[in-house]
């Protein structure tokens, strides 16, 4: 029986992580292969090609990362954001950028003063370039892929193989779980997120990247014209992603993967013929009640602390006083630096050390809206405005990408739960300024239909 190269992909991936389980130097062995191959993919890959080789590349890492980082599988721990970055000038290089993307140097250079405030102003027990680097390599992953990204043309099938690059390593990551904790009655034992569920690593991560696999699943469900077998082949996958996401007991990546589909569907339904919004509303059906068994299976599978983790509640039931779960101090603390220095701010990966001095808590509060205006100060405002509200100029004259809100969405919603801490929310944010192009213009369906969306 010939497989088709999907399932092949599938069983090489699950393959992979029972590899990395066995022999974990076989992470770093696959990541500087991958490295390899991808970097000779885009070299090689024609001027018609190229954008697409970067995105497909840079969507492979940005899923793979943290099954890497969790197995010691990178050179250094932020190599993934710095192998982006790498691909991303490889294309910029071949294809040069459009001239409207220049706002997105400007971005950049208003990074700039806060590493001199950081060389002048921190502490001697600081490693600052360790500091600068770790604080502004998620920022310049973000501007730098939005450089490239923005204004650039993908087909919708390219898009639909993009999506399909994030999602193959995140099987890695899933099948990865299950071995290192099959039973997850022997590890839930209160309502905190779960670092036990999450392979040893950090499960506000791990829920982040096991999001978007749960989002590109729901994609591939909604926009699939196979067989019934393969859209209830996805939406077993889903399960068991969404199992997986469920039980790191971090509610971020599961409710914004929820609200990225949420955003994808009502686009999907508002712009296509009735004939397909019939087909939406079946499909709905279906995911839904998929949804609603997923839920109940993961409830069972943590003797119920799932319910009382959503419900805000501790291991006995009773409320929590903060669903922040500690973050609105550590926010408010960095707005009070704001406050103290309001115009250059008070340096790149310095907060941490200020709150370490004057509360004696090393803690980072995961807010990157928050960190970059303590940080940076007006200049941090002026960066942040700039990342927000630009997509939105650009979706007013352009609003061909279907998936626009479910990409911003979720730079949005991560950078406020997880921060810059992984490369995902920099490279989504910049696949909401691609202009997605239709393949045939003569069918009337919206995958294929440019004057439908």
């Amino acid at each position: 029986m010939n497989l088709p190269l999907y399932f092949k992909l599938l069983i090489f991936h699950v393959a992979l992580a029972i590899g990395v389980f066995v022999f974990k130097p076989l992470a770093l062995i696959y990541f500087l292969v991958t490295t390899v191959f991808f970097s000779y993919r885009i070299i090689k890959a024609s001027k018609k090609y190229k954008t697409f080789y970067v995105l497909l590349s840079c969507a492979y890492v940005v899923g793979i990362e943290v099954f890497l980082r969790m197995n010691g599988g990178t050179v250094f721990y932020e190599a993934s954001k710095y192998l982006i970055i790498l691909f991303m000038l490889m294309g910029l290089f071949s294809n040069s950028f459009s001239n409207q993307a220049l706002i997105y140097i400007v971005y950049l250079l208003l990074l700039i003063p806060g590493v001199f405030v950081a060389v002048t102003e921190m502490g001697y027990e600081t490693n600052i370039r360790k500091a600068i680097a770790f604080n502004l390599s998620g920022p310049v992953c973000l501007g730098v892929s939005a450089l490239f990204c923005y204004r650039r043309n993908v087909t919708l099938s390219q898009i639909k193989m993009i999506l399909t690059a994030f999602l193959l390593p995140l099987v890695s990551l899933t099948a990865y779980l299950f071995l290192y904790s099959p039973d997850l009655k022997d590890v839930i034992t209160g309502t905190g997120s779960n670092f036990a569920a999450s392979g040893g690593f950090g499960p506000n991560q791990v829920a982040t990247v096991l999001g978007i696999g749960i989002f590109v699943l729901a994609v591939k469900f909604f926009l699939s014209k196979e067989g019934v077998f393969f859209r209830l082949f996805d939406l077993l996958l889903l399960g068991l992603l969404g199992f997986r996401a469920l039980a790191t007991f971090s509610r971020g990546g599961v409710i914004t993967a929820v609200i990225m589909i949420l955003c994808f569907i009502g686009l999907y339904y508002l712009k296509v013929n009735l004939k397909t919004k019939f087909r939406i509303k079946f499909s709905l059906l279906i995911f839904s009640g998929a949804l609603i068994f997923i839920w109940l299976v993961s409830s069972i599978q943590t003797s119920g602390f799932l319910d009382k983790r959503y419900a805000n509640q501790d291991a006995a039931g009773r409320e929590k006083e903060d669903i922040t779960t500690g973050r609105t101090d550590l926010v408010a603390f960095e707005l009070n630096e704001f406050m103290e220095h309001p115009f250059l701010g008070i340096g790149v990966g310095k907060i941490k050390e200020n709150r370490l001095n004057e509360t004696g808590v090393l803690a980072a509060s995961h807010n990157e809206v928050s960190r970059i205006v303590a940080e940076h100060g007006l200049l941090g405002i002026l960066a942040f405005l700039i990342l927000l509200i630009n997509p939105l100029i650009y979706r007013l004259k352009n609003n061909q990408n279907i998936f626009f809100f479910s990409f911003y969405f979720f730079w949005l919603l991560t950078i406020n739960h997880s921060a810059m801490r992984i490369a995902a929310p920099g490279f989504v944010y910049a696949l909401c300024l691609l202009n997605v192009t239709y393949d045939k213009p003569k069918e009337k369906s919206i995958e294929n239909n440019p004057s439908t969306v």
